[in-house]
């Protein structure tokens, strides 16, 4: 089983299926994983197995790297489309991520004005006030969504602590439409307790009440994808086109913008 722990606090670039030339930025320690989710199919393997012994970058040397890896990509003539808060985990923990987004913003505008600023993260911060009103401040505040079934989520995605996926859905709401929606859509049978059980969520089971759930958001887009590098989880399946496909003209339809990666 192979996975990916990206370096620490800048990564990059990398080519992004969604968002272009990305410059990543890694708020987690640079030899381990820190999130609030444990989703069996994440790339960077299960958070017990990468438990990290070096600190969380502070605010000043994510603001002093960043400024050095854009200084040289100015020097070479190769802006980044998008600054992307990504890596090991759930970005949003830092306990001074909103500090780090206002010192994002101001170097971003000096250096590559053009580029967009996204934060890819599972929403399970945003009940946060300063997390909720820095979300606000960046171009592409992109939330994790993958169902609204609560017995799919605690297989699949495995929160730490509560996790109400209605309040969730009223907390993006809260951000009057400036919101990505982001769901991850894939087939395949796990092992559960000694039991196999389906984490299929591409049937009209998932995806009528997510839909459902999405039209109340009312997000500026949504991206659905599926499964790209190797899985900590064996067993697990790409969905396929046929079925992203099905799944955004459902969204397009509804009146809301949606791309699909394979």
């Amino acid at each position: 089983m192979s996975t990916i722990i990206y370096p620490s606090p800048i990564f990059g670039p990398v080519h992004s299926r969604r968002l272009g030339i990305s410059l990543g930025i890694n708020l987690l320690p640079a030899d381990g994983k820190v999130c609030s989710f444990d989703c069996i199919y994440c790339e960077c393997g299960f958070n017990e197995d990468h438990r990290p012994s070096l600190p969380l970058p502070t605010r000043e040397e994510v603001a002093t790297k960043l400024e050095a890896k854009l200084k040289e990509m100015v020097a070479d003539g190769q802006l980044p489309d998008v600054l992307t808060f990504a890596g090991n985990g759930e970005p949003t923990c830092h306990p001074h991520f909103a500090e780090i987004i206002a010192d994002t913003i101001l170097l971003r505008d000096q250096y590559c004005p053009y580029a967009k600023v996204s934060v890819l993260s599972n929403a399970t911060m945003i009940h946060r006030p300063q997390v909720h009103d820095a979300l606000m401040q960046v171009d592409n505040n992109i939330l994790k969504l993958d169902t609204v079934d609560p017995v799919y989520i605690n297989k699949v995605d495995h929160p730490n602590g509560t996790y109400d996926v209605q309040l969730i859905i009223e907390r993006l709401k809260a951000f009057q439409g400036h919101v990505i929606i982001q769901t991850m859509f894939m087939r395949g049978d796990i092992r559960n307790e000694g039991e196999m059980e389906s984490v299929d969520n591409t049937g009209e089971a998932y995806v009528g009440p997510w839909l459902e759930a999405v039209k109340a958001i009312k997000p500026q887009q949504v991206m659905i994808y599926t499964i790209d590098r190797e899985t900590p989880t064996q067993g697990l399946l790409k969905a396929t086109h046929e079925q992203l496909d099905a799944i955004r003209d459902r969204v397009i339809a509804a009146g809301i913008p949606c791309t699909a990666s394979y």
